[in-house]
């Protein structure tokens, strides 16, 4: 796989905006031209010691003077005159909220019966590293897209454990300098495709698929390596797909080097960072949730997330078998999700579809037999960040089937109402549109190569997502 073409490296106008420069940059990086093709970056090991002397970093032609060095947030804030300092090559890997070591700390304040360990723990700042995290050695430019979505450097993702516990289940393979993705998951080890064709099957009694069922949105818990996402892109669907930083090790790393969008997150003790009804579907592969304990906490965020006549997919062993304790399990689920008022539509081949039908009277009757508790009335235009989950269901008002919502196309370029919610108008829509529209074809004058090449774009300031619209990327 290697020896990729590169694209040629591009000429800079002196006195242009520094935005312009951090564009072009950008796209050298994606388009492999900064750095030559498949060598690596780091050309020798990095010193680990936190008191090593400056060191020249020779990539190319070019030489940095940074020093290597563990270094703290301090304030005010002070950029060294050789630059900002590179953290030591050991913490080619760390994430500041997510840091092993502190979360310890943490563990006798923390509820781990519901696994609050595995949410974001952010430290104080003057315990947070201001230090440039290195990437690791031997790291080489990433493979492009569609490339990447069955192979990509082993040495930028070095992680082996994976590969051992779930090759059997085509998860990933190693195959000489690269990681090999067959598309395979724990329940679909014959691969994504006719996986993802079964689930339409078992949602339209075997007339369509999950497009034609009207899935757009869908929310992956605990993800794996995001295989289902990848199948689910011919179809025009999208996908954001999670998993906790845990013994499986740093799932998410090869989600991203293999350009699927992907996070690290957890379903624990505080909502996800979504609003109401944002899915129509919420999929669960062998994703190691327990949905039944709690009082089904978990399962009414799921609630919380599907649109109305949306689905929960549930891959898993008791959604089948009959020993252990699953048939337990089953029957916990049955009576939680009957008490929410989903209809249980598909059981076949390990795997359970339920629909979240919006039926008020069931909801109200149910919560009258003590069976839920309705929530008090919330503003759901209200940031769900940081928010604790809620071990309620709320009543449904008048809602659109997602069935009934304006396509794909159309919800990408008309204002909706529900936006008048968050004060913002019609007009602010419609320009925020126009503006993004002529900045991003600017953008790809300035990179000068395809845009299919570039994917996993982070918008630091989405707004209403006209970026993201006009980049027709998955942000």
């Amino acid at each position: 796989m290697g020896g990729y073409a590169l694209g040629s490296a591009f000429d800079s106008k002196s006195g242009q905006m520094i935005m312009v420069a951090l564009l072009l940059m950008v796209g050298s990086f994606y388009a492999g031209s900064l750095f030559g093709n498949n060598g690596p970056i780091y050309v020798s090991q990095l010193p680990s010691n936190s008191s090593s002397p400056s060191s020249s970093l020779s990539i190319g032609m070019s030489i940095f003077t940074n020093k290597v060095a563990l270094t703290y947030r301090k304030t005010p804030v002070l950029i060294p005159e050789t630059g900002m300092n590179v953290c030591p090559l050991t913490f080619n890997e760390y994430i500041p909220c997510h840091d092993v070591s502190y979360v310890k700390s943490l563990l006798p304040n923390l509820d781990v019966s519901r696994r609050e360990e595995l949410e974001r723990h952010c430290p104080p700042l003057e315990n947070r590293l201001f230090c440039l995290i290195p990437p690791p050695e031997d790291y080489k430019i990433p493979i492009r897209w569609p490339n990447s979505r069955d192979y990509v450097w082993r040495s930028n993702v070095n992680h082996t454990r994976l590969a051992e516990v779930k090759g059997g289940q085509n998860w990933v393979h190693e195959k000489n300098q690269l990681w090999w993705f067959p598309g395979g998951g724990t329940h679909f080890k014959h691969g994504a495709s006719e996986y993802i064709q079964r689930l339409g099957n078992m949602i339209t009694s075997e007339t369509g698929d999950l497009r034609s069922a009207g899935v757009v949105q869908v929310l992956d818990v605990g993800c794996g390596v995001a295989s289902f996402s990848a199948y689910l892109l011919p179809l025009d669907i999208q996908t954001m797909s999670f998993a906790p930083k845990d013994g499986h090790e740093n799932q998410i790393q090869f989600a991203l080097e293999r350009g699927i969008g992907a996070m690290i997150s957890a379903l624990a003790t505080k909502q996800l960072p979504y609003p109401s009804s944002s899915f129509e579907m919420v999929h669960c592969s062998r994703c190691r949730v327990d949905w039944h304990e709690n009082d089904g906490i978990l399962l009414k965020e799921v609630n919380r997330l599907l649109r109305s006549n949306g689905y929960f997919v549930y891959s898993a062993p008791p959604a089948y078998r009959k020993d252990k304790d699953y048939p337990l399990i089953w029957n916990k689920l049955v009576n939680l999700t009957s008490a929410m008022c989903w209809k249980l539509i598909a059981r076949k081949v390990q795997t359970a579809i339920w629909i979240k039908q919006e039926n008020q009277s069931c909801i109200l009757d149910n919560a009258e037999q003590k069976l839920l508790n309705v929530c008090d009335a919330v503003n759901d235009s209200k940031p769900s960040w940081n928010t604790p989950m809620r071990n309620c269901i709320q009543v449904p008002s008048a809602q659109t089937n997602f069935q009934n919502l304006r396509t794909r196309a159309e919800r990408l370029s008309v204002y909706s109402e529900s936006l008048s919610k968050i004060d913002i108008s019609e007009k602010e829509f419609s320009s925020d549109t126009l503006y993004w529209q002529d900045q991003v074809s600017l953008y790809w004058k300035l990179m000068n190569f395809s845009k299919t090449e570039i994917r996993n774009v982070m918008d630091m300031n989405a707004f209403c997502g006209g970026f993201a619209v006009a980049d027709l990327l998955w942000l």
